[in-house]
């Protein structure tokens, strides 16, 4: 598998522009529009919105985890370092118990922007590209330079903004973000994806929300868990 290393500045605006652009997707979302099917299986729109937030909620636990060690995982390689081998059920029936206390589902938009609001006043410290350059965290067990930790979570609330728009109008993401993920999708791979294959449809195939057509087996498949 090719290496992604992902310089400062590239990661810092890319993830801090799809942190708003995600929450910008969910919140004029009514309480039926949460109540959707997503594009993530098993899942509706407002389990997608209760996963990310958890997950905004670590990714604000990492940065509080400097660390001086060397890395372990660079912004390719943390895709299948992150790969969970057991059976992802228990996850996905964990996260619609935890959406369905929610006593209306545009409560849980709220806790979203919070832990949005959060982690974007955690990260302003990575927003000098020298200070990025020279930072690592310590992140589910695995260290990464803080730009390739930023990047990571630039392509996967993109992944899950995808996730938003099955049955629903909502906009793409942003396109920094999706150049970072066919880069991630294309390292994994280790090709070229043809220029004729655009940035979304690389992200939706590379992640499995849409089927590969049989003339592109081979080529491409789902490489971000």
């Amino acid at each position: 598998m090719s290496g992604l290393t992902i310089d400062p500045a590239t990661a810092g605006a890319a993830f801090a522009e799809q942190v708003t652009a995600f929450l910008a997707a969910v919140e004029p979302l009514d309480d039926r529009q949460l109540l959707a099917a997503s594009r993530c299986h098993g899942w509706a729109v407002l389990d997608v919105v209760v996963h990310v937030r958890g997950g905004l909620e670590e990714m604000l636990r990492g940065c509080t985890a400097p660390t001086a060690d060397p890395p372990t995982a660079d912004a390719a390689s943390y895709w299948t370092a992150a790969a969970d081998p057991v059976d992802p059920v228990d996850g996905i029936l964990w996260t619609r118990r935890t959406a369905s206390a929610y006593s209306r589902p545009r409560r849980a938009v709220r806790h979203l922007r919070d832990a949005a609001d959060a982690v974007l006043v955690a990260t302003r410290q990575w927003a000098d590209a020298e200070h990025l350059a020279g930072s690592r965290v310590r992140f589910q067990g695995h260290v990464l330079t803080a730009a390739d930790f930023l990047a990571t979570w630039a392509v996967e609330l993109a992944v899950h903004q995808l996730d938003l728009g099955r049955d629903l109008d909502v906009p793409a993401p942003p396109a920094a973000a999706l150049r970072l993920a066919r880069a991630t999708v294309e390292a994994l791979l280790e090709r070229t994806l043809p220029g004729a294959l655009g940035d979304l449809e690389v992200l939706l195939l590379g992640a499995g929300r849409r089927a590969v057509p049989p003339e592109l087996t081979g080529l491409i498949r789902p490489v971000l868990g």
